[in-house]
């Protein structure tokens, strides 16, 4: 029972509305916004990073600590992506913990000093996506048994609506001649999507941790969107977009819009739950690509 309801009791007021008694914390807004979908009423989910965050290099703050450290679980993704997070976890003594891609096979980051590292953005893989929702709701059961069942009846829900959602996009850009085909960006955190919809992946530097945006880089592509006379360059919504516009200059494509993929945006935003994270990253690629 949380204070709140402790101090009503005890002081004779209505009682408020009790909280979930079980807290999750997880490292990332796209993370949390999944577990919420999954927990329900059953449990509170916090984020670490807030909305619209840069996840790669995130720099934990001593507040950031105080608001999880009566968690009951932290969710975390793996694959290199929160570097940053097992410094941080020393801290959460005696919290138990899960990563989330767990049974995912990743795929291998291109170039940089990340060369043939495991791509962290796994979730931005359409049948990934339903493992992770699978790996939550098994957390959460472990870990508060008394909600298993609403937690695998909360998945199996969420997972149709992903399918749903994601499914007809998917087939849509999949259905785009061949040679339109191309995805180009500024870092390399779209392999799964790519892969997931038949698209040839094309980006300015590997990985936002890694060199970003050197000359070579630029050129590179430049060349690249030249000689393929691929249509359309985007870039995603946690750096600048200075260097895909630079391709888009000085080439015959298209500066065709902002992707989400490591951050939310707040509430009142384009992208505020996963759901609509892919939702609106997938149809900007579609109309892109559709010009």
């Amino acid at each position: 029972m949380r204070l709140a309801v402790i101090l009503a009791a005890a002081l004779g007021l209505a009682t408020p509305a009790a909280a979930a008694d079980f807290k999750v914390a997880t490292t990332f807004t796209v993370i949390a916004d999944m577990a919420r979908n999954v927990a329900g009423d059953a449990a509170e989910v916090v984020s670490i990073t807030r909305p619209g965050a840069e996840v790669h290099g995130y720099q934990p703050t001593p507040r950031d600590i105080l608001g999880v450290r009566d968690a009951d679980l932290v969710l975390w993704n793996g694959l290199n992506l929160e570097l940053w997070f097992e410094q941080f976890f020393r801290n959460l003594r005696d919290v138990p913990q899960a990563v989330i891609s767990e049974g995912i096979e990743p795929l291998a980051i291109t170039g940089g000093t990340y060369d043939g590292l495991p791509n962290p953005h796994a979730w931005m893989g359409l049948d990934n996506a339903l493992v992770y929702v699978d790996n939550i709701a098994a957390a959460l059961a472990e870990h508060d048994p008394d909600n298993a069942e609403a937690y695998r009846a909360n998945a199996e829900t969420y997972k149709a609506e992903i399918a749903a959602t994601i499914g007809p996009l998917r087939d849509a850009i999949r259905a785009l001649p061949e040679e339109d085909r191309w995805l180009v960006t500024s870092e390399g955190a779209f392999s799964y999507l790519a892969r997931d919809y038949g698209l040839r992946e094309l980006f300015l530097w590997p990985i936002n941790s890694d060199v970003q945006g050197t000359p070579q880089q630029v050129r590179a592509v430049i060349d690249a969107v030249r000689s393929n006379d691929i249509k359309a360059v985007f870039s995603e919504s946690t750096i600048s977009p200075d260097a895909a516009m630079q391709v888009a200059r000085e080439t015959e494509a298209e500066y065709a819009g902002v992707l989400y993929v490591d951050s939310l945006s707040e509430a009142d935003g384009p992208v505020p739950t996963y759901l609509d994270l892919l939702r609106v990253t997938s149809e900007t690629i579609l109309a892109g690509l559709s010009r």
